[in-house]
């Protein structure tokens, strides 16, 4: 019998670990060379692992939810095509125990363990292992099951709570010692789902980022009737010859940029207590995916086209519903553009992305009366807001460099001038 490992690809420098998410074979499945086995999610992007050649799956060494970490070995490949179903010899001979590893895989594989969130659950309402009857694939305990037998009182809690020692590993599931069972559960359910991987780091860089600059934010508001006229006469031509829409992001692209170079600072960043600026103009996009918020990046927008700038944003939005970004694709970034307003956001105020010190928030266009040269007229009006580090950045610099996007907005030629 021929074996193939099946390990972890290299994970990035600033990756520790990853969770493996759900294996596409069950053991005893033949695969084929470069087949999908499984994903594995880390903090920033969710990597596929292909199988190194095709045979049958002979064992899973790390099952669903596993944490892993690179290069580690996760399952192996018999190539030529059989997996014993009996123990060879050479297993049936005395063996030292077998690891913790090992047998959580053996476990797993005959279906005797709780799903992650199952076993989540269980740790809740301090249920030992085996108290609840799995109905899930392979006799697996599922969500539901534990929902159920704690509703009609089947699975018993246990004696005592297990309390967890200081120092103790943290991926050791608490006990908790307060009941948690609703009489009403059944008609008010209640789900506890782990934070992936995506979300929790966006939810740590979020804290931090409001823990070491100190943001303010700057609000101005821009007639798009410019933008919307030139959008109109030039839309059926500009997909005609580019093969993709002209959209707003690439005014607001453009007129960022714009801004950026006449006022460095935005486009700056603290390392330590130094300032950095950047010569070049990498452009954040906030794009919204199943997992999580993601910021893929423009690399040297000012040397993009409008047409070069919707297809590489058109680009990114499928990559990021599909899971396909890169961590390539999401390093860096000089300055960046969060666009609520595709949801209907009316204002917010955007938290910067470290190391950038600035972020420009675009929100919807609506009709709203304004005051143009003593008259009341109806315009198409955007809020723009721009969160910005004022430990380097003055007000100043921060409403000028937003007045500067406004005018240019409001102004199109201005970006053909650069005035």
């Amino acid at each position: 019998m021929a074996i193939v490992e099946v390990k972890v690809p290299q994970l990035s420098e600033s990756v520790a670990e990853a969770t493996l998410l759900q294996w596409k074979k069950k053991v005893g499945e033949t695969v084929a060379a470069d087949e999908i086995l499984i994903e594995i999610e880390t903090d920033k992007v969710v990597l596929e692992v292909p199988a190194p050649a095709a045979g049958v799956l002979a064992e899973l060494v790390v099952g669903d939810g596993g944490t892993v970490v690179s290069d580690q070995l996760i399952a192996r490949i018999d190539t030529e095509g059989k997996v014993a179903a009996a123990p060879s010899a050479e297993a049936a001979a005395p063996a030292p125990a077998p690891t913790a590893a090992a047998v959580l895989a053996q476990a797993k594989n005959m279906g005797a363990v709780a799903m992650p969130a199952a076993a989540k659950l269980m740790a809740d309402n301090n249920l030992p292992p085996g108290s609840v009857t799995g109905t899930g694939k392979d006799g697996r305990v599922t969500k539901g099951d534990v929902l159920a037998a704690v509703a009609s009182g089947a699975a018993k809690p246990a004696a005592a709570p297990v309390s967890i020692p200081t120092g103790a590993p943290t991926k050791v599931l608490p006990q908790v010692s307060a009941p948690v069972v609703a009489p009403d559960l059944a008609n008010r359910p209640e789900q506890r789902v782990p934070m992936s991987r995506l979300r929790a780091r966006v939810a740590e860089r979020l804290l931090q980022s409001q823990a070491t600059n100190a943001i303010l934010t700057t609000f101005n508001e821009v007639n798009m009737a410019p933008v919307m006229e030139m959008r109109k006469r030039f839309q059926e031509k500009f997909e005609k010859e580019h093969g993709v829409k002209l959209g707003f992001m690439s005014f607001f692209v453009k007129a960022a940029v714009h801004a950026l170079k006449k006022f460095p600072i935005l486009n700056a960043s603290v390392d330590g207590n130094d300032i950095v600026y950047h010569g070049y103009f990498d452009i954040g996009i906030a794009v919204g995916s199943p997992r999580g918020l993601v910021v893929p990046i423009l690399r040297n927008a000012d040397q993009m086209s409008f047409a070069d700038i919707e297809k590489k944003i058109a680009e990114f939005g499928q990559k990021a519903k599909d899971g396909k970004l890169g961590i390539e694709e999401m390093t860096g970034g000089t300055f960046s553009i969060s666009n609520g307003g595709v949801f209907g956001s009316m204002l917010s105020t955007p938290i910067i992305n470290p190391p950038q010190s600035a972020i420009l928030g675009v929100h919807a266009t609506k009709e709203r009366p304004v005051v143009e040269n003593g008259q009341i007229v109806i315009r198409p009006i955007n809020y723009l807001a721009m969160s910005y580090d004022h430990r380097i950045i003055d007000g100043r610099e921060a409403v000028l460099g937003l007045v500067a996007m406004k005018e240019a907005l409001e102004d199109p030629a201005r970006l053909l001038f650069n005035i």
